[in-house]
Formats: C-alpha cells, sequence, structure tokens
C-alpha cells in the first residue's frame, strides 16, 4: 500500500513538501485501516490550518515482523523519510527499531505495550499510545466483586508482550485474594486446536475466563465457544481492550455470539462529540476505502493515530524540517490535548491510561455499563475531572461517597433569582464538560432545560436558544504579564532625578562656581592665570561646594554667602538622591509585558483563550489575529502556567473572568490594551420558554438591591493571592518643580552676591 500526499493545491510541486513520513500499519486489520485514514484526515487538516503539506508514504507489513522491517529500510533508505509511524503490534516494532536507531529516525510506536527497557536500548523509538497494562487491575477489581476465586486466562501463543501482561495480571489478582489457575495459548486461527482446547477448558473447574487475544482470533474463539456451549449461564468471560475497544465495528450477528461477555474498553473523552467535522469526514472516508467494512466509526485507534500524525507534523514545522536528534527532542516537548486526550511525552512514551469503560453484551449490543479509574474504583459516570472548575463555576466529585457539590458565583446567583420568582420552581443541577457552543445546542436539543454556569451571550448561539440579560459586565480583557521598568540597572544612578533636574543642578554648579571665583580671584593667586587653568577651578569650586563650605579658604563675605545657602540646598538634593536611589533599588517596578494587540500582531505571537468559547473566532474574526496563533486552554490555571513559561505572550479572558484571575495572580499579571465590548455572561434558556420573562424580571431586582455586586465582592475576596509579594508603590523620578522654590533662593543668592560684588568695583 503506498500513498503521497502533498497538499491540495500542490500535488505536483515538490519542492513545497514539508517533511516526508512513513507509516507502516496492517492494513489487513480493522487497527491498521483506522490507522491509514486518520493520519491522512491529520495530514490534510493540517494543510488547512497551516499552508503546510508533507509527503506521506504508507506501507502495509499484514502483521508480519519481517515485512515491517523491509518496509521500514525501503521507507528510509529509498524515500528519505525524517520519521516512521507504527507499526501496531510490538513484535514489528521491536524489530523496526533497531532499523530506525541506526539510521536516527524517530519511531512512534502504535503498540500498547512497550517494555521499560526497549527505550534505553533504541533512543529513537517512543511509545506513542498509552500503555494499557493498567486493565488488569481494572480486571481484577472485576473478578474480585463478583468473589470469584479461580481464573483462566487465555492468550495469543507468539504474544511478545505477553509476559509483562501475565505478571500484572497476576499481581493484581493477588492483591484481591484470587488466583491465577490456568494459562492457556491459542495458536492463531487453527481450528480443530482451539477446539480441543475450550475442551479442557470446560472440563476443568474454573468458569472464569480472561480472554487477551487479538480481534480476529477473539472472533474466532467466541464463535467455537458458542458452538460448544461454552457462553451460557455458570461460565464468565472477561475480554480485554485489544478486542473490546473494536466492538464498535461489528455486526449485530457478530455482536450476538458475544452475548453475556464482559469487556474492558479502552476509555476516550468525548471528543469525537467536539470534533464532528472529523468524526463525519472519517466515516466517509474510511466507507469507501472499506466497503466490506459494517460501521465505519472511528475508535480509540483512529484518534491516537489522527493524534501522533498530528504531533510529527507540528514538530516539523517548528523545526523547519529539522531532522534526527532535533526533530525528536521536539516530538518530546509535544503537549497538547487531541482526540485521545492529552499527549505529553515522560521518559521516551505516554503515560499509562488509568481509565477504562466496562461493557456488557447483550442481544446484538453492547451496553456500557460503568468505568473504572485506578486509584477510584468503578463508577456509573466518568467526567474526565474529579471536580470542573470554570470562572465563576465550581463543580466537586466526591466519587467515595457518590456525591457531587456545586458551589460559585453564577450558581449562587441563579438560586438567589429563583427565589425571587413569583411562583415555586423546583430544578438540579447536572456537571458538563461540554464546550459552551455544546451546552447551549443541548438546551436546543432539550437534553437540558436551563444552562446557569458561565455561558457568555454571543449571536450565533441565538440560533439555537435564548438569553437573560447579562448578569455580569460585558467585555473581552487582554491580560499580559509584568516586567521590571529597571531590569537594566547600568544607568539606575542616574533615574533619581529627570533629566531636566539633572541639567537644572549642573546649571547651579556652574552659575555658584562661577560667582565665587569671579567674586574671591583677587583674593586668591591660585584663581589667576591661564584660561585653562582658571576653568578647571571654577569646575573644582564649583563641585567642592556641594560637599563643604571651605570657609576658611574664602575671603569675601559675600562668596561665604552664596556658598552658604547653595550647600544648604545641595545637602537637601543630596538626601533625596539617595533616599530616591535607595527606593529604586529595592522596590521592584512593573510594566506590561506586551501594551497592545498590534504588538501582539507584529510580533506574530502565540495567545490564549477558553476551550471551546467564542474567543477565538473572536480573535480571529474580529480582531484579525492568525488562527494558528490561537492556543485553547481549559483552566485559568493552565494560563498562568503557560504565561510564567513564556509559551504564550497574552491571553484573553472575558471580564468576569479577568477579575478572578487577577484576583489569584495579584502581582504578575496586568490587564492591557482596551476591552472589546462583547459577551457578558447569561443563563441559557429555551426559544419561547415562558420562564425568560420572569427571571430577567428577577435579576433585575437582585441588581437594583446590590446583591450582585455583594456575591461578586464575596467571591473576589475570597481568592488569596498566589503570586510572591511585591512591596506596592512605584517610584518616579524626581522633577525640577519639586526644588524649585530652593533653586531660586540659592540662584537668586548668587545673583545678589554677583550683583553687590560689580557694584561695589564699580563704586571704587
Amino acid at each position: 500500500m503506498h500513498v503521497i500526499i502533498l497538499g491540495k493545491s500542490a500535488a505536483n510541486e515538490s519542492s513545497d513538501v514539508k517533511g516526508i513520513i512513513g507509516v507502516i500499519i496492517d492494513s489487513s486489520s480493522r487497527i491498521g485501516q483506522e490507522h491509514a485514514v486518520a493520519i491522512n484526515l491529520a495530514l490534510e487538516d493540517f494543510y488547512q490550518k497551516n499552508n503546510l503539506s508533507f509527503a506521506l508514504h504508507i506501507r502495509s507489513s499484514q502483521g508480519d515482523p519481517l515485512l515491517a522491517v523491509i518496509a521500514a529500510r525501503d521507507l528510509i533508505n529509498n524515500q528519505k523519510v525524517q520519521a516512521i509511524i507504527g507499526p501496531q503490534t510490538w513484535a514489528e516494532t521491536s524489530l523496526v527499531a533497531e532499523v530506525c536507531s541506526q539510521k536516527s529516525i524517530p519511531l512512534l510506536s502504535l503498540a500498547d505495550t512497550t517494555p521499560e527497557w526497549a527505550m534505553r536500548k533504541w533512543h529513537f523509538l517512543l511509545q506513542s499510545s498509552p500503555s494499557q497494562i493498567m486493565q488488569m487491575k481494572a480486571i481484577a477489581e472485576i473478578v474480585k466483586s463478583w468473589e470469584l476465586y479461580n481464573v483462566s486466562m487465555i492468550y495469543e501463543d507468539g504474544d511478545s508482550s505477553f509476559t509483562e501482561v501475565l505478571s500484572q495480571l497476576s499481581g493484581a489478582l493477588t492483591e484481591v485474594g484470587t488466583k491465577l489457575n490456568n494459562v492457556l495459548a491459542i495458536a492463531p486461527l487453527v481450528s480443530s486446536s482451539l477446539f480441543q482446547q475450550l475442551e479442557k477448558l470446560r472440563e476443568g473447574q474454573c468458569r472464569v475466563f480472561i480472554v487477551h487475544l487479538s480481534f480476529p482470533l477473539t472472533q474466532h474463539l467466541f464463535e467455537t465457544a458458542k458452538k460448544m456451549k461454552m457462553m451460557g449461564e455458570g461460565n464468565v468471560w472477561i475480554t480485554t481492550s485489544t478486542f473490546t475497544s473494536l466492538v464498535h465495528s461489528l455486526n449485530p450477528s457478530s455482536i450476538s455470539n458475544l452475548k453475556g461477555i464482559i469487556g474492558v474498553k479502552s476509555y476516550m473523552p468525548n471528543l469525537w462529540y467536539q470534533h464532528v467535522n472529523i468524526y463525519h469526514r472519517f466515516w466517509k472516508k474510511f466507507c469507501s476505502e472499506n466497503f466490506e467494512e459494517f460501521n465505519c466509526e472511528p475508535g480509540i485507534f483512529a484518534a491516537q493515530a489522527y493524534d501522533v500524525a498530528w504531533i510529527v507534523v507540528q514538530a516539523m514545522r517548528e523545526t523547519n524540517q529539522g531532522q534526527g536528534q532535533v526533530l525528536l527532542d521536539k516530538i518530546l516537548l509535544s503537549n497538547f490535548t487531541g482526540l485521545s486526550g492529552k499527549i505529553q511525552f515522560t521518559d521516551h512514551k505516554i503515560p499509562p491510561a488509568h481509565t477504562y469503560q466496562i461493557i456488557y453484551v447483550i442481544g446484538r449490543s453492547y451496553k456500557e455499563i460503568g468505568f473504572w479509574s485506578y486509584g477510584l474504583g468503578f463508577s456509573k459516570s466518568l467526567d474526565q475531572n474529579a471536580f470542573y472548575n470554570s470562572s465563576y463555576v465550581n463543580v466537586i466529585e466526591d466519587r467515595s461517597k457518590n456525591v457531587t457539590s456545586f458551589n460559585g458565583f453564577s450558581l449562587k446567583l441563579f438560586d438567589e433569582t429563583v427565589k425571587r420568582l413569583p411562583y415555586h420552581l423546583e430544578y438540579d443541577y447536572f456537571a458538563s464538560n461540554d464546550t459552551y457552543d455544546d451546552l447551549v445546542k443541548q438546551v436546543y436539543w432539550k437534553k437540558y432545560d436551563a444552562v446557569v454556569g458561565d455561558v457568555s451571550i454571543v449571536s450565533a448561539r441565538y440560533e439555537y436558544a435564548s438569553f437573560t440579560q447579562p448578569y455580569t459586565d460585558t467585555g473581552l480583557v487582554m491580560i499580559v504579564p509584568v516586567k521590571s521598568k529597571t531590569r537594566n540597572r547600568t544607568w539606575l544612578f542616574l533615574k533619581p532625578f529627570t533629566m531636566h533636574m539633572w541639567i537644572l543642578i549642573l546649571v547651579i554648579i556652574f552659575y555658584n562656581g562661577f560667582v565665587v571665583w569671579l567674586i574671591e580671584r583677587n583674593h586668591c593667586p591660585e584663581l589667576k592665570g591661564p584660561i585653562l587653568h582658571q576653568t578647571t577651578t571654577v569646575l573644582w569650586l564649583a563641585f567642592c561646594s556641594m560637599f563643604s563650605l571651605n570657609g576658611g579658604r574664602l575671603h569675601s563675605n559675600l562668596s561665604r554667602l552664596a556658598m552658604v545657602v547653595w550647600l544648604f540646598v545641595a545637602l537637601i538634593i543630596s538626601e533625596t538622591y539617595t533616599a530616591n536611589l535607595a527606593s529604586m533599588l529595592t522596590v521592584e517596578q512593573f510594566e506590561p509585558t506586551v501594551d497592545s494587540l498590534q504588538k501582539l500582531k507584529k510580533s506574530n505571537a502565540t495567545v490564549g483563550c477558553d476551550t471551546g468559547s467564542y474567543c477565538e473566532r473572536y480573535l480571529q474574526d474580529a480582531l484579525g489575529m492568525n488562527a494558528k496563533n490561537n492556543k485553547p486552554f481549559d483552566s485559568q490555571e493552565s494560563y498562568a502556567d503557560a504565561l510564567k513559561k513564556k509559551e504564550i505572550a497574552a491571553v484573553f479572558i472575558d471580564v468576569p473572568g479577568s477579575k478572578l484571575f487577577l484576583a489569584k495572580h495579584c502581582k504578575g499579571f496586568v490587564q492591557a490594551g482596551p476591552t472589546y465590548k462583547i459577551g457578558g455572561y447569561g443563563f441559557v434558556f429555551p426559544k419561547g420558554s415562558p420562564l425568560l420573562h420572569s427571571v430577567n424580571r428577577a435579576l433585575l431586582d437582585i441588581s437594583e438591591d446590590g446583591t450582585i455586586r455583594n456575591l461578586e465582592n464575596t467571591m473576589l475576596a475570597s481568592e488569596e493571592c498566589k503570586d510572591i509579594s511585591h512591596t506596592d508603590g512605584e517610584t518616579t523620578s524626581v522633577s525640577p518643580a519639586s526644588f524649585m522654590v530652593l533653586f531660586i533662593l540659592t540662584g537668586g543668592t548668587s545673583t545678589i552676591a554677583l550683583l553687590s560684588y560689580i557694584f561695589s568695583v564699580n563704586c571704587l
């Protein structure tokens, strides 16, 4: 199988290709077919967003490790690929990794199990799909919950990763007081052997079977087991994610062979729902290329392949076609949330999966009956986090007590609003991690009767629902880090005084020095002589007079009078300078790192905004920001971290959210630029809802009596600043205005002395 994609508008211009990527899949398997389609889609989407095209060469190993090695050598030697994605099994990966490491080509393996020693042996090997080894603990917990004490395991003969799987399962079963009674190896697709081996299991005492086989072999196993009437009551079958994660691809007839089994399935956040365009494009493309498949729906394997392809092309773009170690380093720094969840490498691998869905096959379909999470156990429902915090809503889930608590400004405000209604209204809160747009749509689809979170009022959402009047300030603001005004301290000694102050001081010094020289020159021989000598003497007198009167060396009362006044003024000036300089050395002064949107655009800086909010569209459509420079975040803490690490230069937040953010981070960040008038938070109701008028009237009541203001002040006051405290206040340079009276006094005194001297000389 050989496919090349060069971008939609550059198919014949090889000069436009920004990188060459190789892929090794098993095109005979459902997993490999999903991989191929998903990787193609990822490159298409990257081209649409960044206008960069990449050559993609796909080879099929047919599940044969030797063919995988041949494919790898061809991709490296003939196609000159810079990175390889795949294969999907450890047996293939272990051989391909040796070839890639010899050529310094990053290999992003899609095998779900990779031994710890492998990454140490092959420096260019990365495990880019999360290990599913933790599912063995989930299986052990299932066994424990049913009080089953003897378990058999069925695995595929020749599975090179089975040793680690067996070790994990055995240990997990021991922890729950159950033992592994029997381990049975099944040879791939050997019908006679399979029948005989299952017959031995049926004759034994154990009736709990854990099945860890490839997808086609598992299907064959259950077809045979059904014929042998081993799928009925008295037998418990538990399948691992290798098979269960592909159950969605089976037709009803095949699923009927699985009746009664329990499956542990890889958990994938419901991100396909948020990426409907990708979902539908995958469905259409997969069906056109694999017409024999019953169900074209993408699963976890498609999502993982899409994310891995995106990581590779993103790294190639950021390294400007860098290869070898440079490209590997950039891939290892990848950190983003993709279709399959958060992607971040640690020690050359993505952290293992800790959450699984539990399914139960009934009739010709299957049902998701719950979830299992490491450290949390079983639950009927599962949010992505045990708690959900937005700028004005807090949801905390206590799974140990099966209790969810709701708090926050928006919810308290809604409670107060309901109290002011002229009738009694019953309601319950439900937590959701959907995007704001999706929440509004779910009101339209009647999943929810209303949404009372921090939902911004934007015109596009009126297509699906109605809003109350805004209950917060409207607008979008830019938050940026602060920087020190005195970061460059080379010329700090000049900053206590303004430039005009320094000029005036020098003028007064020279003027006073000239007056003293003129009065004293007839009394002191050293004040006479060549012009150069007299000039240096005047300068010496001028500066020395700032620090001492030298009264014993002055012969005229007029010069002494001028110097007494000047010394008094000089003393005050020098003390002020010392105090101001000391203050500048101890008090840090700050200013915004960026003070305008224009500077962000000019520097092509990356900016942050809320995931799933209107902000990203507004930045692009209204403010003219480059779409590729918008980076979404799902929490205010992630904003702060990204700003501190300089991953982004600024973040755009709703005015209510900015108040909360600056309350938490009161010293490290500041609002910069104007407020863009848009949005404001409102409660969401179905179109034509009879509640809307009454709720708006109640909102006006609590706004006019100060309830909203009091709730907001209470919320902000409860936030303790998390930044390191800096001394408040800002020290400014001193200008001549502060010393004008003193300058007039000393200048006037010297002038009077000068005039008196001239008058006395003329009288003589």
